[in-house]
């Protein structure tokens, strides 16, 4: 990787690791677009490309959610109890994903199933759906069960599962800076269980370009986790200055963008 791709890479980094903090995602949503063309412009294939690009990007969450959670920790808004439930069945989910699901499936339809979710979420969080009053959080068995379909999507997109952990949360009226502080404490279960999983179902892979374990392409992963841990306690920190409204309108304006843009790439691809 030269120089230039090195830093750019890392800029993006930077960017997703503030919004990682700030909205309790791992950065995976913003990531995946950026590295899958930066790998088009590589030569590499639009098929691998996306694969490589959902990967490596979950890669990068196994650093920068230890930063984001330690930040929201200390200001006292994760629901550990909470967090501790979901756990086993994101390892359950996050396996199937990485391991069969995401070695059978082609690397277009990834990119419209993740177009297609992010687009969904986007207006649900956009439009502030309203839950109903007395709507509670489910018990160990459906924390459990929730738990295993955030793995198995997560792994699917890239992403650290906030996408579903945040709205989820607050529809069962969890408050959302909390919500977000929860879903961060999932970031790094979810990008460990995933990661193992693509290096595995990756090795051996032909035409993965130099550098790469499995479906994770490190030098971009490097590239990204050296500014993304340095910039989530920030964006942390700025949660807690934002109101409620401001906070949903922000996720769910950026996931529109990612959606768009990975839509047109799995459709460029059927």
């Amino acid at each position: 990787m030269h120089i230039e791709g090195f830093l750019v890479l890392a800029a993006v980094g930077a960017f997703a690791g503030f919004m990682a903090g700030l909205l309790g995602i791992g950065g995976g949503l913003l990531m995946v677009p950026f590295i899958s063309y930066y790998l088009a412009q590589q030569g590499v294939g639009p098929q691998l490309g996306v694969k490589m690009a959902i990967a490596t990007a979950m890669a990068t969450i196994v650093v920068t959610s230890i930063s984001s959670v330690r930040a929201h920790h200390r200001l006292g808004k994760v629901r550990w109890p909470v967090a501790a439930s979901l756990v086993p069945g994101v390892g359950l989910g996050s396996v199937v994903a990485s391991v069969w699901i995401f070695s059978n499936i082609k690397g277009g339809t990834l990119a419209v199933v993740f177009a297609l979710f992010v687009g969904f979420l986007a207006t649900q969080m956009y439009f502030d759906r309203k839950p109903q009053p007395a709507r509670q959080l489910p018990g160990a068995m459906g924390l459990g069960a929730v738990g295993s379909a955030i793995g198995l999507v997560s792994g699917l997109v890239g992403a650290g599962g906030a996408f579903i952990t945040v709205p989820f949360l607050t529809w069962c009226n969890m408050p959302i800076h909390q919500a977000v502080a929860t879903s961060s404490a999932l970031g790094f279960p979810i990008a460990f269980f995933n990661a193992v999983g693509y290096i595995y179902s990756g090795w051996g892979i032909q035409g993965l370009p130099s550098g790469s374990l499995g479906y994770v392409w490190v030098p971009a992963c490097l590239a990204m986790t050296s500014c993304s841990m340095l910039t989530a306690p920030m964006g942390a920190r700025a949660a807690q200055k934002l109101p409620v409204q401001k906070l949903k309108r922000i996720f769910g304006t950026m996931l529109i963008f990612i959606a768009a843009y990975m839509l047109n790439t799995g459709l460029q691809q059927w």
